[in-house]
């Protein structure tokens, strides 16, 4: 029988971690995280069950990931991060796909809790995450944000039944941080990519956006939640944009 061990890289997750690892214990053999020195009760949490804690500094996504991974010994990882749980039947699914012969990459379908509502359009829903793998035939890879698993073209892709649970957002704060965040890491990689952010193509991204979201996506069935992702997601490409003509012209100077 295969050993599955999860994956889970940290940093000021004490709202999350505790949650996250409950919905381990009873379908992994062992339970790995890699904090990057949290400043909260992240490590304090993880001590209170068998849990394997790791402390080493930030590296980015995918290197830090792949340095995790490095350090399990199983046969399979469940890559998860610390806002995520299976839900029960994903779950019971995990512990089948031990008893098989075949190595595979297992596709989980995601679906996101945003401020206490359960996102079911907005283009969140369904996502399709590859997250479980056998180690040594998969890698991660990208520099700043989103990124890939990488595997042997000999793996089949199967879709494994059941929900990863991601518990994203709070509030609106966290939202709107967020989003800055991964709008001004997205301008850097455009910029390392040799992209240009060419005259009014911040507000045409922007309305682009908010319009994909809205009625492409049918994020107006999701209520005022629906409105909400819009608009944020919509000033973060607007954000995107803008500093990737800032780093352009720093360039030029």
């Amino acid at each position: 029988m295969r050993k599955v061990a999860a994956a889970i890289i940290t940093f000021n997750e004490q709202k999350n971690i505790e949650r996250c690892i409950n919905g381990l214990l009873n379908c992994v053999d062992e339970i790995v995280v890699l904090d990057s020195y949290s400043t909260d009760r992240t490590k304090e949490i993880c001590h209170q069950y068998k849990v394997r804690f790791i402390q080493e500094k930030w590296e980015g996504y995918a290197q830090t990931k792949n340095k995790l991974n490095d350090l399990i010994e199983a046969d399979y990882i469940f890559s998860i991060d610390a806002d995520e749980v299976p839900c029960k039947t994903l779950q019971s699914e995990i512990l089948k796909l031990k008893e098989l012969e075949n190595d595979h990459v297992y596709i989980l379908n995601r679906i996101t809790n945003y401020c206490g509502q359960w996102i079911r359009h907005c283009g969140w829903y369904p996502e399709y995450k590859m997250r479980i793998f056998p180690k040594s035939k998969a890698r991660w890879e990208g520099e700043f944000v989103h990124e890939r698993l990488i595997f042997d073209k000999s793996l089949d892709v199967i879709h494994i039944k059941g929900h990863l649970e991601h518990y994203s957002y709070y509030n609106i704060k966290e939202h709107q941080e967020r989003a800055k965040k991964y709008a001004l890491l997205g301008a850097q990689q455009y910029y390392k990519q040799g992209k240009k952010s060419y005259f009014f193509q911040s507000s045409i991204s922007a309305l682009a956006k908010y319009v994909n979201i809205l009625i492409l996506k049918k994020g107006i069935l999701d209520g005022k939640k629906g409105f909400q992702i819009a608009k944020i997601s919509a000033a973060a490409n607007y954000l995107k944009y803008e500093e990737l003509k800032k780093l352009s012209r720093s360039k030029k100077e």
